[in-house]
């Protein structure tokens, strides 16, 4: 519908109803049509030649908006915000470590390559340890282990100084068994050095020399004591230790073998008393400060005393250890050590015969008999002087000192087999051992 007038500029063509006008989109409506229809009153109002140039090309009201009904503003996550605390602080400590580790990386690499840092690995992946190393009680190492603890260092005063050697302890209440020749001398000032580093004042309970062997007392209790063998069980070959103070080396181990068995020793100091028994010879090293020490078997018992050693040196040298050493056989020792605790002496075994002195064996072997002792053992078994003992239990007699030596190994009362030679006739006779009446 129209008003009848042409609103048109010269020149436009006739634009059809609803069609846009310029800049408009096609198919909008004009500002202010409903619908989208073109508005009669729409026209390009600044071409518009009828138009005051000094008015404005449109007026704009701004709507009213009600206070009550504005939207929320609403924040975009994806915009660009400020950073959070944690992550200022993420980043650079992520950064420090990488940075730490990039720097290691490049400094082993440039140590090993330099020679500075190990670049090869030393040894093989350790296995199980062989079984010498893992110390079983029954290994030489176990055996030392337990035994130790028992052994003593034993010094005594003398006008000369102090005489030191060894000893081991025999009863929880402090008995000490030591050798004759470590006290012997002393002034009676004496002590003992346990396996610990401390010490005791130590009393002399009694000693015989002819055995040498000595008990001491230290007071002090809930001591360990050793455990007792059987040196007549002993064997040829049989492993030993050897424990003690060599050379003043307290707590020495060394190891050997038993190399020989009734090995009749004599010895003394000129002018003193003479010293026979039937050692245990072994080749364990010892050395001056063992005597009186423990000569213990495989099993950590003790079979032995030590006592002396043979060494290849000249009159008045100091003796050293060469394969050659010495012990009592501890069940000598143990009857010995119980006659003096007991009654304060030793009781001394005897045949009731008497032999020559050195060299006064027989040619072909055996010991002659100088004298037999009236009602003695060897009378009693009917032995007669003049007659020459070969052998004692089965054990070949070739000098006097073999026969006392022997002898004295016996516990009173023992009986033992006597083979001997009468004229050209050989005999044997079952003799009955006893206590000297001293």
């Amino acid at each position: 519908m129209t008003d009848g007038w042409d609103w048109r500029r010269p020149g436009d063509a006739a634009t059809p109803a609803g069609t846009p006008g310029p800049g408009t989109a096609p198919g909008a409506g004009a500002p202010g049509s409903a619908g989208g229809a073109a508005s009669p009153w729409w026209s390009d109002a600044l071409a518009d030649p009828w138009r005051d140039p000094a008015a404005p090309a449109a007026v704009v009201v701004p709507a009213q908006v009600d206070a009550g009904t504005q939207p929320e503003p609403v924040t975009d996550p994806d915009a660009p915000g400020r950073p959070v605390f944690r992550h200022l602080v993420l980043i650079p400590l992520v950064t420090a470590l990488l940075a730490g580790a990039l720097g290691g990386a490049l400094g082993y690499a440039f140590a090993v390559r330099g020679g500075v840092g190990p670049s090869t690995v030393l040894g093989a992946d350790p296995g199980q340890a062989p079984g010498l190393a893992q110390r079983k009680p029954e290994s030489l190492a176990g055996v030392a282990e337990r035994v130790l603890p028992s052994v003593v260092t034993v010094r005594v005063s003398s006008l000369g100084g102090t005489s030191e050697g060894s000893g081991f302890i025999v009863s929880s209440d402090g008995h000490v068994i030591t050798n004759d020749h470590v006290v012997a001398g002393g002034t009676g000032k004496a002590s003992v050095v346990f396996n610990d580093g401390t010490s005791a004042p130590a009393t002399l309970v009694g000693q015989d020399p002819e055995s040498d062997i000595a008990v001491m007392k230290v007071d002090r209790t809930g001591l360990r004591p050793v455990e007792f063998g059987d040196s007549d069980a002993l064997a040829v070959g049989d492993p030993v230790l050897a424990i003690g103070s060599p050379l003043s080396l307290a707590n020495t181990v060394t190891a050997g073998i038993v190399s020989a068995l009734d090995r009749t020793m004599q010895a003394g100091e000129p002018g003193g008393p003479v010293r026979y028994y039937a050692a245990i010879q072994t080749d364990a090293a010892v050395n001056h400060g063992n005597s009186g020490g423990p000569l213990v078997d495989g099993a950590g018992r003790v079979v032995g005393v030590n006592s002396t050693i043979k060494s290849l040196v000249s009159e008045g040298q100091e003796a050293g250890n060469i394969g050659l050493a010495f012990a009592i056989p501890i069940n000598q020792a143990k009857r010995v050590t119980q006659d003096i605790i007991g009654t304060g002496k030793a009781r001394r075994t005897v045949i009731g015969a008497q032999v020559g002195g050195p060299g006064a064996g027989v040619a072909g072997g055996g010991v002659r008999l100088a004298a037999v002792e009236p009602a003695g053992p060897a009378a009693d078994a009917g032995l007669r002087t003049g007659d020459v003992i070969l052998r004692l239990n089965g054990r070949p007699m070739s000098e006097p000192s073999d026969l006392i030596a022997l002898v004295r190994k016996f516990a009173p009362g023992s009986v033992v087999t006597v083979e001997y030679r009468r004229g050209s006739t050989r005999q044997n006779a079952s003799v009955t051992l006893a206590a000297d009446a001293k």
